[in-house]
């Protein structure tokens, strides 16, 4: 059963590559959706897949990329969109 998260996440999310490895990880667990970064500093994310999938996704986000700092994330379930492939905003 496919489930859609909205994703938030705060810190030093934005000039450290995040959402090109957000892309990597989606492409890597097979999720669908989108990312894209926010005039506040933070990094949004609509992502798709089996709960299995999405809690292995959430795992990284509160990592991300090497260089990131991530001090917050925050997740609210969604009504899936049937997204086709992941993108970058």
């Amino acid at each position: 059963m496919i489930k859609h998260y909205k994703i938030s996440i705060k810190g030093k999310v934005q000039g450290v590559w995040y959402r090109k490895s957000t892309l990597e990880k989606a492409l890597e667990l097979n999720i669908k959706g989108t990312v894209k970064n926010r005039s506040d500093g933070s990094v949004y994310i609509e992502a798709e897949g089996d709960e299995n999938q999405l809690k292995a996704f959430l795992e990284w986000c509160a990592e991300g990329p090497k260089f990131a700092e991530v001090l917050d994330i925050s997740t609210e379930e969604g009504i899936p969109l049937f997204y086709e492939y992941f993108e970058i905003l």
